[in-house]
């Protein structure tokens, strides 16, 4: 499939091509699972698999801290809609755990059995059911396709009701896709089926967002330059619109070890995130 644009010349399919420009990109999976397996094991107030749907995949784990809670972080994971699931990420609770907040991390339904539209109104259907289990402010956390899915939440027209996107105090979109037109032109499409009305509707760079919210765009500097691209545009697409930071691009983070600074309480990208 030649997946160069015409009129760009751009190498689509290299352009979101992670794992061939990183060291061991493919094994990255295989060490989050162990990770994640080990925190969990260690972590005594862990609820698993809580529903807030009746698909298979619409299940959340929560993780509590020790002590009184601050409010909820929700976790959403990445992996292009396709791939991936909550398992592989829980010890990213550790940082916000440590300073006092819950921690929600949803799966939800995988493409091609969903769709994108779905897979939004999924996470809004995770986050409403976490937060009638915790109480106070909440901030959204997610990777790669969950940084587009975060977003997504505080979109005007967006599938939270007041009452919870009113919470929403701040969102940090790490190393995400806002907007969904170059991926019709990748080949992981004839999964996807985004079609030209998918991308308009779902693209947080074509929506403005609900006002007053804190948002941040964290990327690894050493990243694809595409990405590089989808912080940026978005920061100018809702700039004066909402509260949105200038870009954060890690230095010498890439795109499968960026999130890695949540795992820390003193971490710049927990400190961002929780404020």
């Amino acid at each position: 499939m030649n997946s160069a644009a015409p009129e760009s010349g751009i190498d689509w399919e290299d352009a979101f091509a992670n794992a061939d420009h990183i060291p061991g990109g493919d094994g990255f999976p295989a060490i989050w699972e162990q990770r994640a397996q080990a925190f969990r094991d260690s972590w005594p107030h862990c609820e698993l698999d809580i529903p807030y749907g009746v698909a298979p995949r619409e299940r959340f784990d929560l993780f509590r801290p020790d002590g009184l809670t601050r409010g909820l972080v929700v976790f959403v994971h990445g992996g292009y809609w396709m791939r991936m699931h909550k398992g592989l990420y829980s010890d990213l609770a550790a940082g916000p755990l440590v300073r006092g907040w819950a921690v929600a991390l949803p799966s939800y339904t995988l493409a091609p059995e969903a769709r994108i539209a779905g897979i939004t109104r999924q996470i809004g259907a995770a986050i409403c059911k976490a937060a009638t289990m915790v109480d106070g402010p909440i901030r959204l956390a997610g990777h790669s396709a969950g940084g587009h899915l975060v977003t997504r939440m505080i979109c005007k027209g967006g599938p939270l009701p007041a009452t919870v996107s009113e919470r929403i105090e701040r969102v940090i979109s790490i190393s995400g896709v806002h907007d969904l037109r170059p991926v019709r032109l990748h080949s992981m499409n004839e999964t996807l089926q985004i079609d030209e009305h998918d991308a308009e509707t779902e693209s947080p760079v074509l929506i403005d967002p609900l006002p007053g919210k804190s948002v941040t765009c964290w990327t690894g500097a050493l990243e694809r330059p595409e990405f590089l691209r989808q912080s940026q545009i978005l920061a100018e697409a809702w700039a004066e619109k909402t509260d949105i930071s200038p870009s954060v691009y890690d230095p010498g983070r890439h795109h499968f070890d960026v999130i890695d600074g949540l795992k820390q309480a003193d971490h710049p990208l927990t400190l961002s995130l929780l404020g």
